[in-house]
């Protein structure tokens, strides 16, 4: 393994450098002021203006849907990067993990629904939604999670997806859909239970589909935007609360056909495991940036924090915990490139397992170098926490991938 960056790569990394320093940095502040203004006005999820302005001024610098590789047939959407070469790009996004791959049309939960799209959907659907979501006129919503169930077990979702003539009716209920609250949200790609619940004859991962509903369907309801440790993430559309009551779309809007939807989720979540997890390794290094400019000027007890030995010891921590968690993210992302996802699935596992919790704590340790000013609004640092914390929870929490990853090794064992 050779993570040599090259040229297009290293080109890619200095113009988005500098995009971030000279662009999206400084409007930070701005699109605070303008979001809290939206709350005011009452439009808590209409995005601030700065972000079209963020977006016109990366498509002028050709940092436009970065994310999306080339399809197999050659078909290219996006830059037409391997993963290899998106993860250091999205580590400098992930610096500012709420403007910026937004900025650069790289934003969750939109980069797997085009990924689906581009990977699964026929030329009818990707015509009419994927041509807009690659051009940010449209975002859209992933609902799969539901409230009353165990959603870490994807075969116990109850979102009924049922076949009437030429039509397909869903009902249920979901949450945590991610983008929903969006004004701009047109598209709601939906996991549903197709299969006759009282037939035992179906394999239970070949029970669900996934099909795409236009928000405007009637029978869909917004219920409402949820909070993470009070923040509602309105930045990334929020999360809401669905209902989909008898809700009646053409069949055609099935992605590939019933039956398929657990595949489809798998093959969505890997690359989408993978962007979070490089992000994160953006957002450690901005907090480990903040801790040491912090330790260097403020003094306590007769000398500043950075000559303080448990100062120190943070700081040493936090730089060994990036360099392991990024080898491991590009060992990932290698293997996706040159032996395809199923070969990584290993390594995709285990960055999902490490990389949200090393970050979430080297964020923690600079929380607690700022005092008070860590916990407040002042700085970005609570936020980054309620990211890494989170995520250790989305795509599946920590102890569904630790059981896979232990059963997989332990299977090797099995007859030793």
């Amino acid at each position: 393994m050779d993570f040599t960056h090259d040229e297009r790569t290293l080109d890619l990394v200095g113009r988005l450098e500098a995009f971030m320093t000279e662009a999206v940095l400084p409007a930070e502040p701005v699109f605070a002021e303008q979001a809290q203004a939206a709350r005011d006005r009452g439009e808590p999820w209409t995005r601030p203006p700065v972000l079209r302005q963020l977006q016109a001024e990366a498509r002028g610098r050709g940092l436009w849907n970065l994310f999306l590789p080339d399809a197999p047939d050659g078909t290219r959407h996006g830059a037409g990067l391997t993963n290899v070469q998106y993860a250091p790009l999205a580590e400098v996004m992930g610096r500012s993990p709420h403007i910026a791959p937004e900025a650069c049309n790289c934003n969750a939960p939109d980069t797997g629904n085009m990924e689906v799209l581009a990977q699964f959907g026929t030329p009818e659907q990707q015509q009419r939604w994927l041509g807009p979501l690659l051009d940010g006129r449209i975002r859209s919503a992933f609902c799969m999670t539901e409230p009353d169930v165990a959603s870490s077990d994807a075969t116990n979702i109850r979102t009924r997806i049922r076949r009437d003539g030429d039509d397909v009716v869903v009902s249920g209920r979901k949450w945590w859909s991610t983008g929903a609250m969006d004004p701009a949200a047109e598209l709601l790609v939906v996991m549903g239970q197709s299969a006759d619940p009282d037939d035992e004859h179906v394999d239970r991962h070949r029970r669900q589909s996934m099909v795409l509903v236009p928000r405007d369907t009637p029978g869909v309801t917004i219920v409402r935007g949820l909070t993470a440790f009070g923040y509602d993430d309105a930045h990334h559309g929020g999360h809401a609360e669905v209902t989909f009551d008898d809700v009646r779309v053409p069949a055609s809007n099935l992605l590939v056909g019933e039956g398929e939807g657990f595949a489809i989720a798998q093959a969505r979540l890997g690359p989408g495991r993978v962007h979070h997890c490089m992000r994160l390794i953006g957002i450690a290094e901005r907090a480990l940036e903040l801790m040491c400019r912090r330790a260097s000027q403020r003094v306590a007890f007769g000398k500043p924090l950075a000559a303080q030995g448990v100062v120190q010891a943070q700081v040493a921590s936090a730089r060994i915990a990036i360099e392991q968690a990024r080898l491991l993210v590009l060992k990932a992302a290698w293997l996706m490139d040159t032996a395809g996802n199923r070969a990584a699935h290993t390594e995709i596992q285990a960055i999902k397992v490490l990389v949200p919790s090393v970050v979430q704590q080297i964020v923690d340790d600079a929380i607690q170098v700022h005092g008070g000013a860590g916990v407040s609004a002042d700085t970005p640092l609570a936020e980054l926490w309620v990211a890494a914390r989170t995520l250790r929870l989305a795509d599946g929490p920590d102890e569904v991938h630790r059981a896979s990853l232990a059963r997989r090794e332990l299977r090797r064992w099995a007859d030793a």
